[in-house]
């Protein structure tokens, strides 16, 4: 079965697997991003995510060996450019990433146009906004007019958003429609799923009205929702947050696993998963991709079993009994938070 593809506008279709290149170059050697690279092609994936930070956790050392290696792939299979959609990312305001033009302060301009060839926002898992981490911002129409030039020069194809807030998708949306000659915006890549539906609390009704299509990244959570980290061992040594424990502080906030409203709301997924028969993988994809405003779950694999348990899963669906059990634990959750927040 090939993976199924979606219409994000009516000239541009992607898989609705999108194969995140992150850990190529630390985690996975040139050979081996290769192989699976192979493999979600051959399996009908067309839709490769990365960005210029990449590969995490971030170094001086490692950074732009995942868009080199995907660059390399694509030269050295042979890959016609018209079947494969390439999603990357620019990045914003970096104190630490010092080694990417000098550790940019705004996403101005210079730096888009400099990266292709700020403004704060809480990303990766935040829920809160704290003024106090505003950074510089830079005018949206100064930063649509960097893109649009990329557009027209065929450097790039499409523009979307990555970790944004409802209050930023509007403005780039409402400066798009002003100004002229602007980039449209298409997409937006946040996070969602199981252990984080943010997405749905704001977003999710802008993005409905104005048309634009999530990009769903990190679908099964970092891996916790594959139930591996709740073997009696911790997990594999080589697994992420094994591997790069204490390395990696933007991934480790996301999920906390001594957090004890997220280990218990896992685990009861993972019963709902044991209960009918599933794998965690295949409830933790399906349920992402039954959300009708994902276009595409942009997932990673280091291993090609996790390719493929990942591939399995879009054959999944799941029925309204296992989607009840599902909404019964989100508000249980829900419940939970709202008593540690205000001790009722």
């Amino acid at each position: 079965m090939a993976v199924p593809l979606f219409n994000i506008t009516p000239d541009l279709t992607v898989s609705r697997l999108c194969l995140g290149t992150m850990t190529f170059g630390e985690q996975n050697s040139l050979p081996q991003s290769f192989l699976l690279l192979d493999k979600a092609f051959n399996s009908g994936i067309n839709f490769f995510d990365s960005a210029e930070m990449y590969p995490v956790p971030q170094r001086a050392e490692t950074q732009g060996r995942s868009e080199e290696y995907l660059g390399r792939w694509m030269r050295e299979r042979k890959i016609p450019r018209d079947c494969v959609v390439l999603a990357s990312k620019v990045s914003g305001p970096s104190g630490k990433m010092t080694w990417i033009r000098g550790g940019p302060m705004c996403l101005d301009a210079g730096n888009i146009t400099e990266a292709i060839d700020n403004r704060y926002a809480p990303m990766f898992g935040e829920t809160k906004y704290d003024p106090i981490l505003q950074f510089h911002s830079i005018d949206i129409a100064e930063q649509l007019d960097a893109l649009g030039r990329a557009v027209d020069a065929g450097k790039i194809r499409y523009v979307g958003l990555s970790n944004e807030t409802p209050y930023g998708v509007m403005k780039f949306l409402h400066t798009a429609k002003c100004g002229p000659g602007f980039p449209k915006i298409v997409s937006l890549q946040n996070s969602y799923n199981l252990l984080c539906r943010n997405f749905d609390c704001g977003l999710a009704e802008c993005c409905h009205h104005e048309r634009v299509s999530l990009l769903a990244y990190s679908p099964l959570a970092m891996g916790i929702l594959s139930g591996k980290y709740f073997s009696p061992d911790g997990g594999p040594a080589d697994a992420r947050l094994n591997l790069f424990e204490g390395r990696y502080s933007e991934g480790e906030s996301r999920y906390n696993l001594s957090n004890t409203i997220v280990k218990n709301a896992t685990k009861a997924y993972i019963d709902i998963a044991q209960k009918y028969g599933l794998h965690p993988v295949s409830l933790a994809i399906a349920f992402v991709l039954k959300h009708p405003l994902v276009a595409s779950a942009v997932f990673g694999a280091t291993k090609l079993w996790q390719l493929q348990q990942v591939l399995d899963a879009c054959k999944m669906e799941l029925n309204p009994e296992i989607i009840a059990d599902i909404d019964k634990v989100e508000t249980n959750l829900l419940t939970e938070i709202k008593r540690l927040l205000y001790k009722v």
